[in-house]
């Protein structure tokens, strides 16, 4: 099995990878005619159906954002004990 090379796609595109989907093509079928991986088209139709959005920060769940919270919480004391 040779390494796949990253790509990126467009909130567009991924809007109408989803819209096929909803029109009642099947997954397996646009993952063959776009060279998707399952994967990333179940992430899309689970983020389309949750937020609406694409965007990472706005499909965390309230436990990672917290984590976040905390964790840039912790970097700025670290920083303030250093001096």
């Amino acid at each position: 099995m040779t390494k796949r090379e990253r790509r990126t796609f467009t909130p567009e595109f991924k809007k109408q990878m989803v819209q096929l989907y909803q029109n009642g093509k099947t997954k397996r079928a646009i993952i063959d005619e776009y060279d998707l991986t399952p994967a990333s088209l179940d992430r899309w139709i689970h983020q389309d159906e949750t937020s609406g959005s694409f965007k990472e920060i706005d499909n965390r769940s309230p436990e990672q954002r917290e984590l976040l919270a905390l964790r840039k919480e912790l970097k700025q004391l670290r920083m303030e004990n250093e001096f």
